[in-house]
């Protein structure tokens, strides 16, 4: 693991240098961190240098108390730059999507292509992450844990791997209060309708069938909406599939890589 200093707020990440392919950058969901990727990563092998780092609140990175998708979005601009990586294949989930839209807009010159993951513009109501945030705020995400976790997941899986839902369980309920609860405001307050249309870089829109948090209908809306997108589902997966099905996204990945 290492540190970033992004202006006093440091960034935990990972940074794998390997092969003649080009870099893949991931950007972990709410509630999470980079390790959700580990079996995307393994799957794909030696070709591809890989980033990954927890969102500013997540993980080993530092808390703060408000922010913005924009400011997201722009600790993950200044962590690629001064990594020197460019042309390189963005593939974010949930909020780190959010994350992913607003750079690819902004920033088409550090991309070739971009995932956005389980996803969408516009994620919730204001009413829903309201509720939210007092829930944790006075409960811990413990309070909550049982109820997004039916969202995160399909029942097939919850019920075939239950070692590991207790482990997502563990991440989940381990993510600090204050990050958890600023992130769940950036979210509530970002509306990216706007900013989508103008992504020009090619486009593969994800959702998983089974997926309560954004479901696939939001994201076929905004694989509309991004002039050089495609939509694809992955039938019984949840919200993070990365965790239920990580040999498709990886295979998705090297798609973009070399399209047919």
């Amino acid at each position: 693991m290492k540190a970033f200093d992004n202006n006093g707020r440091v960034l935990a990440y990972r940074h794998r240098v390997t092969g003649d392919g080009p870099s893949v950058v991931f950007a972990n969901s709410l509630g999470s961190d980079q390790s959700i990727w580990d079996e995307v990563i393994s799957d794909l092998g030696d070709r591809y240098s890989v980033l990954t780092y927890d969102l500013r609140g997540h993980g080993l990175s530092a808390v703060t108390e408000s922010y913005s998708i924009q400011d997201l979005a722009d600790d993950l601009i200044r962590l690629m730059e001064t990594l020197g990586i460019s042309d390189a294949i963005l593939c974010g989930v949930s909020v780190g999507g959010m994350v992913a839209q607003s750079l690819a807009a902004r920033r088409p010159d550090l991309l070739r292509s971009v995932i956005l993951s389980n996803t969408a513009p516009k994620i919730g109501s204001t009413e829903r992450w309201n509720d939210r945030i007092e829930a944790v705020n006075t409960h811990g995400v413990e309070a909550v844990a049982d109820a997004i976790l039916q969202n995160w997941f399909s029942p097939s899986f919850r019920d075939a791997e239950p070692s590991r839902f207790a482990l997502y369980r563990n991440m989940l309920c381990n993510t600090p209060r204050e990050g958890y609860t600023a992130t769940c405001a950036a979210i509530r307050d970002a509306d990216l309708s706007d900013i989508v249309r103008e992504i020009t870089v090619p486009t593969l829109c994800l959702a998983g069938s089974a997926d309560q948090s954004v479901p696939s209908e939001q994201v076929a809306r905004m694989a509309e909406m991004v002039p050089a997108a495609r939509f694809e589902e992955i039938e019984g997966v949840g919200h993070l599939p990365s965790l239920e099905a990580s040999a498709r996204v990886s295979q998705l990945i090297r798609e973009m890589t070399d399209p047919a």
